[in-house]
């Protein structure tokens, strides 16, 4: 048998970093392979947790605590047996409501939905169960994945663990919440404006939103990308190693690539000689405020006096190219509510309705010059980044706002004034992350954008860790409150 770590009926300590749920996934497939510790002990421990967490911040749907349990004693059986399944065998994990499992219905955040099962698991779903790993749950997330909030007509309201009072943002609302609050070390989400970036900006975690197709996605979108969502660049890299395995379903997957995932680690040294941009005005949407860009600042002058190049970077998103994106993503959900039976349309948020049919006699001239903007969005980033090695930037103009809002306008027909410094890279198809870099005066943390060159996936992941090194050791993750 497995030497089982948790003999008391008591959990333990919320901020103790050996707390089972605290543990990264590289140090629990350590101690599976040494049998110091058993998958099954780990994931009642997570189910443990996400009991004290859930009635607070509600970042599950379908957490089924015997289903994750029956795939942890069979991940118990193989290590017992020496013949793990895959990379990450027995390690907890969660996905993102949108990231369909097989037999489960995907409401997409949304009361419109009708609930089927799903034929077949998407390809992120699909490689993490080849890979051995549990899941716990899926996530939560808004309507249609329209809003940088947990503010959903299906699930309940997510909300951040660092301040009850915020949100985690979205639309990979739940997912960041989870991660934030220990609920075990990997989860995934998805990103085609920022849902990646901001969540893990707004809940202080590390997310990769991968070069487009680098991580294959059922069903593509252009600028649509998964992503990991992890507390650590390192737990980041492993899952990358899985997630970005070739699937034929995603007709912009990119070609399979032997990609050295695991060489990650570098040290401050890593930026001495790199150009980096450092763009604090993204041209247009909201502007940053004080403690973000104070925190950005910083974040710069730590990779300075490191040795890299700091480059000030001129603004290069448009109002028009924000406003046409905004204009064709409402047309493309008008025509898809337009569809619903009245009964059903009635159920989506009204913010998103009068969102899409603020656009409803818009004619073909207008649409055509909006679906343009995202062309024009992408020359102008490439462009922009042309000389330079990575860009920093804000995630986010501002901290996590009231859970209750949509977005931080409140405004349905000013809905992606904070996405300025995230779409672009969508669009670019330039991989970007976000990594904690500060917190307000309040305790709220502030995520700092990486972005590198197309295909620079690595890239970006190795100066992220160089930074994790300069910025020095953050504040505990946050516990829920005592029973």
């Amino acid at each position: 048998m497995l030497k089982l770590a948790l003999s008391s009926p008591h959990p333990p300590p919320m901020h103790d970093s050996t707390a089972l749920h605290d543990l990264p996934a590289h140090a629990l497939l350590q101690a599976y392979r040494q049998r110091t510790l058993s998958p099954v002990e780990v994931t009642q421990a997570v189910l443990e947790h996400v009991d004290r967490w859930e009635p607070h911040i509600h970042a599950t749907w379908l957490l089924r605590p015997e289903a994750a349990l029956t795939q942890a004693r069979a991940s118990e059986s193989r290590w017992l047996r020496g013949a793990p399944q895959g990379l990450l065998d027995g390690v907890p994990c969660t996905l993102k409501d949108n990231i369909a499992t097989r037999g489960d219905p995907t409401p997409l955040g949304t009361a419109a939905m009708d609930l089927f099962p799903a034929p077949d698991d998407a390809p992120p779903a699909a490689r993490l169960r080849e890979a051995g790993a549990v899941l716990v749950c899926k996530t939560t997330m808004p309507d249609y994945g329209m809003l940088s909030s947990g503010l959903s007509s299906f699930h309940a309201l997510a909300r951040n663990p660092w301040d009850l009072s915020k949100g985690p943002g979205g639309s990979s609302a739940g997912a960041g919440a989870a991660a934030a609050a220990g609920y075990g070390p990997l989860h995934v989400g998805t990103d085609i404006g920022g849902s990646l970036r901001l969540p893990a900006s707004w809940c202080g975690i590390f997310t990769l939103k991968p070069s487009l197709g680098r991580i294959p996605i059922d069903p593509p979108y252009p600028g649509r990308a998964a992503g990991p969502m992890t507390r650590s660049v390192r737990d980041a890299a492993l899952m990358m190693q899985v997630l970005s395995q070739p699937d034929a379903r995603d007709s912009m997957a990119l070609p399979p690539q032997a990609i050295a995932w695991q060489d990650f680690e570098r040290g401050p040294e890593h930026v001495r000689g790199l150009r980096i941009g450092l763009l604090l005005n993204a041209g247009c949407g909201l502007p940053v405020q004080p403690e973000v860009l104070a925190a950005i600042e910083h974040a710069a002058a730590l990779l300075e006096d490191a040795g890299a190049h700091i480059v000030p970077l001129r603004p290069f998103l448009t109002r028009e190219m924000l406003d046409g994106m905004d204009h064709f993503w409402r047309m493309r959900s008008h025509l898809d509510m337009a569809a619903l039976p009245p009964e059903r349309k009635a159920r989506v948020l009204p913010f998103i309705r009068t969102w899409a049919d603020s656009v409803a006699g818009m004619g073909g001239a207008a649409l055509f010059h909006a679906s343009q903007q995202f062309h024009t969005t992408r020359v102008a980033t490439v462009r922009a980044c042309a000389d330079l090695d990575y860009v920093i930037s804000p995630v986010a103009p501002m901290p996590a706002f009231a859970a209750e809002l949509p977005a931080p306008t409140n405004d349905p027909l000013r809905p992606l004034e904070h996405i300025a410094f995230t779409v672009p890279f969508n669009m670019s198809e330039q991989p970007a992350a976000s990594v904690n870099c500060g917190y307000t005066a309040a305790g709220l943390p502030i995520g700092l954008q990486i972005a590198g060159q197309r295909f620079d996936d690595l890239g970006v992941l190795r100066v992220a860790r160089a930074f994790e090194h300069l910025r020095g050791p953050q504040r505990p993750w946050p516990a829920p409150a005592a029973a």
